[in-house]
């Protein structure tokens, strides 16, 4: 490597880094040899890393530990020719792109009608208004009379009897992480 880093059109000599580089050098391209298995390849990461290190300037001087710094920004500069170089199958045309999987909690949206005609009309009223129309607790409490607590409490126990409610009619089942996983599809109930 040259002594010299070219900065702004200029030669500037940076005698904290050419110390450094002087000193790890052979130790920094023995690691990209080893690592690519191609001379050809490390000598160019090797310049590549030099580049990066001239392109600090002076703030290379202000780094504790030159080698763990050299070595750290070799390790990046090989994962980013790993990944220029990373081989790619090209797909055949006729292959169909899959269909997305619909989440198990999204297809429960077919228990919910049944579910909620089934449930106690305050109840009803707690999730249509706060969870599917979006309403607010504090505008549920004005609108019921209720203080902001009572409201967040109505519709708390809304919720409690609707999930035990959709466990129950639905056989829905939920998964270590509390997700739903699966469930029975039921219709609603005919009048």
């Amino acid at each position: 490597m040259r002594g010299a880093c070219l900065k702004a059109e200029t030669v500037m000599t940076v005698p904290c880094l050419l110390a450094a580089w002087s000193q790890y050098e052979a130790e920094l391209r023995r690691y990209l040899g080893h690592r690519l298995g191609d001379p050809g390849a490390a000598d160019d990461l090797v310049q590549e890393l030099f580049l990066r290190a001239c392109r600090q300037g002076q703030a290379f001087c202000a780094v504790r530990n030159a080698r763990a710094w050299l070595f750290e920004v070799a390790r990046n500069v090989l994962m980013d020719h790993f990944r220029r170089t990373r081989a790619c199958v090209p797909l055949p045309d006729d292959l169909a792109a899959a269909e997305p999987d619909e989440a198990a909690v999204d297809q429960l949206a077919q228990c919910l009608p049944r579910v909620l005609a089934e449930l106690s009309a305050d109840d009803r009223e707690a999730i249509s208004l706060c969870d599917l129309d979006g309403m607010s607790q504090a505008a549920f409490a004005a609108l019921k009379g209720l203080s902001l607590a009572g409201a967040k409490s109505r519709v708390q126990r809304a919720r409690q009897r609707l999930r035990a409610h959709l466990s129950e009619a639905c056989q829905v089942q939920f998964d270590e992480a509390g997700r739903v996983c699966c469930f029975v599809p039921r219709p609603p109930r005919q009048q």
